[in-house]
């Protein structure tokens, strides 16, 4: 009964992966005959898609819009949202062409809405203009109000089927939103079916329900105004469910139908594909991919029928089946290759693991196994990807956080000889003039087995093409300015690369930024608004203006990954919420990153970087009698343990009945006053809360026999549900294999919620109330725990309905007996 810090990456897929601005952008290693090279760069690149020209679409995460078109980025945005939330994984998430654009010009996007300081999850259609913009004026909401209550586990894809109906993927929102259950492994929201939480939704392209979708008629009904329904109905937009964070998906394009697979992102072991299926249930939170969550509640017990295993999974501590490629914990981007694009591929599914920075192709055998082959190495942090056209052909394109964000284009060559990809590297980047710069160009690279490479060095000062042998040169630069040095490389037979550049700007010098608040050595407490302020000094500029700084924060987690939290965000005075860890395995080793960027009148930059530590405050869980269990936001603890918290951070603590070594041990109180299950918020200082708990209903020791699992109490089928403030008897005698003799059950028992949250106590029947069993829940929502519940003289319990208004539906499973 010990706690273990479980190597849990509860992965926020778009988290960025800081290079020095100055660095070039790197082309992924792939296979030979193929070519990556990256196209533009652009800040946090999320989502893509082509309109039926040609022109490519690319979201980004702080809400802009942009057109890439005849080989180059048009300049104005094409959609600027004003009302966004951009933090931790929110933002503009995805994007999808209408069929009919050609008549139509229906675009559909994804994003978090800032809806008057709440931030919820949105759908929206709207009109793109003649030009390269959207018309103003033209959005539709679609589907609103979808919870994001942590900030992460947004999902955000949305892609129309061959069918012509629109699709979304929605994910748990990190922790539930009815705040019942929890965060991370806890967190039940997926298995709300009356909430667009952890789901797959389907409309049409007005947002109407199509005619085939699995949830209509009675026990369902419309939640795409409010995001969710009344509690015991399913929204009728739901198309499949129980998903964790299915943050892409992908069509098959070779399929006569809509045959479409769902990118599943795990917890703490394990990364899906899961098949989507009209109705599925895939298994989250009970399940991680195939295998038994842990941190389940007690409403997986027993394991809900019907559950829809994924046809590939991979492991987060082993290699990914069928390669050797180890440290991938994040499934992201997924694509189809079409039939006919590259030779081999016919059919088959790429996907990116953004953890590990690779790019897998997917193939199932003759015998129906499903195995990986790494397509691309170094690709960094995967976020999407397509095929689109490319000359008379298709592409593979993707997007990568890496390199300050990148849309990368990988083309196969049929021709056989392929064109080399040059990289350039400047060292140093600015400083006083006269300026000596040692240029290297050894990461360029050919394709083609045994081919020799040419440099040809052009230094944008006026002065002639240098080539060199080989890949390193110098140049001095004799006076000041901006100068834009490009390389670009030749193979064996003649064929150049595209040019590779850099930017050298002697007589500047970076300037030099200071954060001001928060102060050097302070700490946070959760939820706490923090102010931003700074300063900057330049050589040559003097005091740079405050829309000279720009600020970006995040949260690193224990030093494995980040969460972007804000930003960019120029000017002084800038605010954010000081978040909670990711979990209790999180709490010693994070904390938050504040990165404040000064810009001089030349473009030249330099980023000062701060670590801001949370305020930890040291948490005892003790047990009367000592030595039992209690269960910290999903992990166990065995009292008396101390754990580390943050101050102001919920911890949700439950105290479950219990075998102590052969004596029964059922939950008494706790020492601050609050009931079996309930929260506490971190204080400043340390503390110990003690759980207290009584022992078994009998004297003596008990005989415990189990019982294959077995309904006792249904209240939904045999009724009548329970009323408030009521008391129901219920008897066990010669039911589920239970006698007459018994002294105590162990169940799981499960409440769905009325009206209003409350709590219902169990005790053995014609006993005082004294020695109870208690479970607390939240309006409208499912709440399920394991107990010990002490039986009367007739082997019955009596059940007291503790809340203040309407009915909550009960049901009792039976594990085994005492005796």
């Amino acid at each position: 009964m010990s706690y273990v810090k479980s190597p849990i990456l509860s992965i926020c897929v778009l988290s960025v992966l800081l290079l020095t601005p100055a660095m070039p952008a790197a082309a992924a290693t792939v296979p030979a005959g193929f070519t990556d090279v990256s196209l533009f760069t652009l800040g946090s690149p999320t989502a893509l898609a082509f309109l039926p020209d040609g022109r490519l679409l690319v979201t980004t995460q702080g809400g802009t819009l942009r057109v890439y078109k005849n080989g180059a980025l048009v300049v104005t945005p094409a959609l600027t949202f004003g009302s966004i939330c951009s933090n931790f994984e929110r933002g503009l998430l995805g994007v999808a062409v209408d069929p009919d654009f050609a008549s139509n010009r229906y675009i559909y996007l994804f994003y978090t809405f800032n809806s008057s300081g709440t931030c919820v999850n949105r759908v929206s259609r709207f009109t793109f203009g003649t030009g390269d913009t959207v018309t103003p004026g033209t959005e539709l909401v679609l589907v609103d109000n979808m919870p994001s209550p942590n900030a992460n586990h947004n999902a955000g894809d949305v892609h129309f089927g061959r069918d012509g109906y629109l699709y979304i993927s929605i994910g748990d929102g990190g922790c539930d939103w009815a705040g019942n259950s929890g965060c991370a492994g806890s967190n039940d929201a997926s298995r709300d079916q009356h909430v667009l939480t952890g789901k797959i939704l389907r409309i049409t392209n007005t947002g109407g329900i199509p005619a085939s979708n699995p949830f209509q008629g009675a026990g369902t009904a419309r939640c795409n105004v409010t995001g969710q329904t009344t509690p015991g109905n399913k929204c009728q937009e739901t198309f499949s469910w129980g998903l964790r964070n299915p943050f892409r998906f992908a069509f098959d394009p070779n399929d006569a139908g809509s045959r479409f697979f769902i990118n599943d992102v795990g917890q703490g072991a394990w990364e899906e594909i899961d098949l989507g299926q009209s109705g599925a249930d895939f298994g989250w939170n009970c399940r991680e991919g195939a295998h038994v969550n842990g941190s389940a509640g007690g409403q997986c017990m027993p394991a809900p029928a019907g559950m829809v295993d994924p046809f590939f999974e991979y492991s987060r501590s082993a290699s990914v089946p069928g390669t050797a490629d180890t440290g991938c914990a994040s499934i992201t981007g997924g694509a189809f290759a079409p039939d006919g694009v590259w030779p081999g591929y016919d059919g088959a599914y790429l996907f990116g693991d953004y953890v590990c920075g690779k790019i897998f192709t997917l193939t199932q055998s003759g015998g129906g196994t499903w195995s990986a082959v790494r397509f691309a190495n170094s690709a960094g942090g995967v976020t999407s990807m397509t095929f689109g056209p490319h000359g008379n052909g298709q592409a593979f394109y993707y997007l990568t956080f890496t390199g300050g964000g990148q849309v990368h284009r990988v083309t196969y060559d049929s021709a056989g000889n392929e064109a080399p990809t040059a990289v350039i590297v400047a060292d140093p980047l600015s400083g006083s003039a006269p300026l000596l710069v040692n240029f290297d160009g050894s990461a360029s690279s050919d394709p083609d087995a045994g081919d020799v490479l040419t440099w040809f060095w052009d230094f944008g000062d006026g002065g002639p093409v240098v080539e060199t042998a080989g890949a390193t040169v110098s140049h001095t630069y004799t006076t000041a300015g901006t100068f834009t040095a490009t390389l670009r490389v030749r193979d064996d037979s003649f064929t150049f690369s595209a040019p590779s550049s850099a930017v050298i700007q002697p007589g500047n010098t970076p300037p030099v930024p200071t954060i001001v608040t928060p102060a050097d050595g302070t700490t946070f407490r959760v939820g706490e608004t923090i102010t931003l302020n700074g300063s900057a000094m330049d050589a040559e500029d003097g005091t740079l203006p405050a829309s000279a700084l720009s600020w970006m924060v995040y949260l690193n987690h224990n030093g494995s990954h980040i969460h972007p939290l804000l930003g960019p965000v120029s000017g002084n005075g800038v605010t954010f919420t000081a978040p909670a860890p990711e979990d209790l395995a999180a709490t010693d080793g994070s904390f938050v990153e504040i990165h404040l960027t000064a810009t001089d009148s030349g473009g030249l930059a330099a980023t000062e970087q701060r670590d801001f530590e949370p305020h930890k405050v040291s948490i005892t869980f003790a047990t009367n009698p000592a030595g039992l269990d209690v269960v910290v936001n999903g992990f166990t603890l065995t009292g008396p343990e101390t754990v580390t918290s943050w101050e102001s951070w919920g911890l949700n603590v439950f105290a479950p009945s219990q075998d102590d070594g052969g004596t029964y041990r059922i939950f008494e109180s706790w020492s601050d006053g609050g009931n079996q299950n309930h929260t506490i918020v971190t204080p400043a200082s340390p503390v110990t809360y003690t759980a207290v708990f009584q022992t078994s209903v009998t004297t003596g020791p008990l005989d415990f026999n189990t019982v294959s699992l077995c309904r006792l109490v249904d209240t939904r089928t045999t009724g009548p549900a329970l009323a408030a403030g009521s008391t129901r008897t219920f008897s066990a005698s010669g039911v589920c294999g239970v006698p007459g003799t018994a002294k105590a059950l162990a169940v799981t028992t499960t409440v769905i919620g009325g009206a209003s949250g409350g709590h219902l106590r169990f005790w053995p029947a014609g006993t005082p109330m004294t020695t109870t069993s208690t479970m607390n829940f939240s309006a409208g929502g499912t709440r399920a725990n394991n107990a010990i519940v002490g039986l009367g003289a007739s082997a019955d319990f009596s059940v007291l309905a503790g809340f203040t208004g309407g009915t909550a539906d009960l049901i009792v499973d039976v594990v085994g007996w005492f005796e």
